[in-house]
């Protein structure tokens, strides 16, 4: 049984450096109220907390140029289940103060720029809940593996990358990071799932076996970002996510301890209360 005082955020925190992946099990449930269905049944109550801190969130973003905003970042392999928590998790809230990015190959135009360029585009506004499905860590995991740049320069990037972060921290983001760990025997489990259903055939690409033969080097590669790009102010959460239903709730628990550590609460009226109190009894 999950223990009230003990945060999900701190069971989940990715550890400090040296880290290896390869040691931590995706198969695991850790903190959960029971089995799968007592999990399930927490979506509720939990949905209605975090419609109300998102829709705080969202209101003083209207009224507030400088207002926080909240950056989730959903990093894993294919069948990982990055569409599967954005579907489940914030689907959870309304919708409008809901800002989700999809980050696929860089285009031309954006290749024409540093990494980080697309990246700063595509930033949520004030108030707004940003979910980045893959996001700027692409360009130290895909171009590294697939050797696209020198070492030298994705090896640079660790830096950027967090001197980045720091900045949106500085400015008002809360950020979280959410590496969705899967094990090589799910994701086979998977794939050959999508391919034995033709309603799931849209989801298949021949390439996810491309990259699925370049497992170790991705560990290595996921190893490496999660040692170097792990401070306190923009930390990794380890989500094992071999069962969906517990890699949803843990991101959703998450998301929520996240915003109620915020203290969020609902903006102050700019306008006289009492004269429009007043002026509504006369209409």
């Amino acid at each position: 049984m999950a223990k009230d005082s003990l945060r999900l955020s701190d069971v989940l925190r990715c550890p400090q450096a040296p880290v290896n992946i390869n040691t931590i099990d995706t198969g695991a449930t850790p903190e959960t109220p029971g089995g799968k269905g007592k999990t399930v049944k927490q979506f509720e109550p939990m949905a209605e907390e975090l419609a109300e801190l998102q829709e705080m969130l969202f209101a003083r973003g209207r009224s507030n140029p400088e207002a926080r905003r909240v950056l989730v970042i959903l990093q894993g392999l294919d069948t990982a289940g990055k569409g599967g928590v954005v579907r489940h998790v914030f689907g959870l809230v309304d919708p409008q103060g809901i800002h989700h990015h999809s980050f696929k190959v860089p285009t031309d135009e954006e290749l024409k720029h540093d990494f980080l360029w697309r990246v700063r585009k595509a930033l949520p506004g004030p108030g707004m809940l940003g979910v980045f499905d893959r996001s700027h860590y692409e360009d130290v995991l895909v171009a590294r593996v697939d050797k696209l740049v020198n070492e030298k320069v994705w090896r640079q990037r660790y830096d950027l990358i967090n001197e980045f972060e720091l900045e949106l921290a500085a400015n008002g983001y809360d950020i979280i990071k959410c590496f969705l760990h899967v094990s090589a025997e799910i994701q086979k489990e998977r794939l050959k799932a999508r391919l034995d259903n033709p309603a799931k055939y849209w989801k298949y690409n021949p390439s996810d076996l491309d990259t699925r033969s370049k497992w170790p080097d991705y560990m290595d590669a996921y190893n490496d970002l999660l040692s170097k790009c792990n401070p306190d102010i923009a930390p990794w959460y380890i989500i094992p996510s071999d069962h969906k239903w517990y890699r949803n709730w843990a991101v959703a628990r998450i998301l929520l301890e996240t915003m109620r550590s915020m203290k969020l609460t609902w903006p102050p009226a700019d306008f006289d209360v009492d004269q429009e109190k007043q002026r509504l009894s006369q209409a």
